[in-house]
């Protein structure tokens, strides 16, 4: 464990492009509509997801023709650059912290990748020191929101450390044209693009909306095939097991016991959970788990909506949601992720 870290900003990235789940159904039908024999029953999924928009880094034409890799990794990097910016500064300013105090910058994205990594190539621009200690990370997927912040907050441990957090994806440039699988099809129905920043300090209590003290993960045995990417010629192709709310029911109890553990916090205490809303039908499985009402997990529901499943940064805009209705004395954020693992980070509600 790590002593208590304070939280003093957070701030969110969206792209330009705004996609309704109508326009999605219609782009998905024009492109495989006449190509997949049971396509038309498959069209009501877009209908169920719980989601109205999502926002895209490229417009709807872009995603109707072929790509390859470099077409691909261009636009992650041109997108994936400007939303970096843009939460990250947002987040710098809600902390009322400047780039020049940042001690070490953490970035979570496994939707596309750039060497130099992205924090080296904005480091001028964005006026980090020359000494800025570097962490990219890859392969966490959606459990990244929460197993990054972990990561970032271990770092910022010592008194008066600055660490910056970053989380982008941008799971719509990994939509394939040439992929009519179940997974594909679910993916283009869930999944948009987005950002999210976090500034945490060692030391700082006095300043901090929350105070994170405590993080744990598990790793499910034998769960490899669940979520994740195959990766070939093409690009990234998802995997993603239909089985996973049953996994869900049946698993995730067991394992949050042992998370809530590592973290020294009862249960009873948690006055929310801020979950990573995978899907709705993960929803449902989360709030059985969790022993709570149907429809308990609103923040969640509504980030879904607007947004869909940003992978990674989602978690963090139900955290930005719970916060402005008012953060309880405790709550706990909760993603899960490729590997299969489940990912828990604890915190108390902060002075501010």
């Amino acid at each position: 464990m790590f002593p208590p870290v304070a939280l003093l900003g957070l701030g969110l990235g969206l792209p330009p492009h705004v996609l309704s789940q109508e326009e999605a159904a219609l782009l998905t039908t024009r492109i495989f509509g006449d190509r997949l024999a049971g396509f038309p029953q498959f069209e009501r999924v877009f209908a169920n997801t719980g989601i109205a928009r999502r926002h895209c880094a490229r417009p709807a034409d872009w995603y109707a023709a072929t790509h390859g890799w470099s077409d691909r990794m261009g636009a992650y990097r041109q997108a994936a650059e400007a939303l970096f910016v843009q939460a990250a500064t947002a987040a710098l300013a809600d902390a009322g912290a400047a780039p020049a105090e940042v001690d070490c910058v953490v970035v979570s994205s496994s939707s596309g990748f750039a060497v130099p990594s992205l924090e080296a190539q904005l480091a001028e621009a964005m006026g980090f020191r020359p000494d800025i200690e570097r962490l990219p990370m890859f392969g966490l997927g959606c459990a990244g929101g929460v197993a990054g912040l972990a990561t970032a907050a271990r770092l910022a441990a010592p008194p008066g450390r600055t660490v910056l957090f970053v989380t982008m994806e941008l799971c719509s440039l990994a939509f394939r044209q040439d992929d009519g699988s179940r997974a594909n099809l679910v993916a283009t129905a869930l999944f948009g693009d987005g950002a999210a920043a976090c500034v945490l300090r060692g030391g700082a209590e006095e300043r901090a909306f929350a105070v994170i003290d405590g993080a744990g993960q598990h790793l499910f045995p034998r769960s490899r095939d669940i979520m994740g990417w195959r990766i070939d010629d093409g690009g990234f192709g998802i995997v993603l097991s239909a089985a996973l709310p049953q996994f869900l029911q049946t698993h995730l109890r067991p394992a949050l016991s042992r998370l809530l553990a590592q973290c020294s916090a009862e249960e009873e205490r948690i006055g929310r959970f801020i979950c990573h809303p995978g899907g709705t039908r993960v929803l449902a499985a989360l709030e059985e788990v969790l022993r709570l009402e149907t429809g308990s997990l609103d923040h969640e529901r509504a980030v879904l909506a607007d947004h869909g499943n940003m992978s990674a940064p989602t978690v963090l805009f139900v955290l930005d949601r719970a916060r402005r209705a008012g953060l309880p004395d405790r709550a706990a954020l909760l993603a899960l992720g490729p590997g299969f693992a489940a990912n828990l980070i604890t915190m108390r509600r902060g002075p501010r």
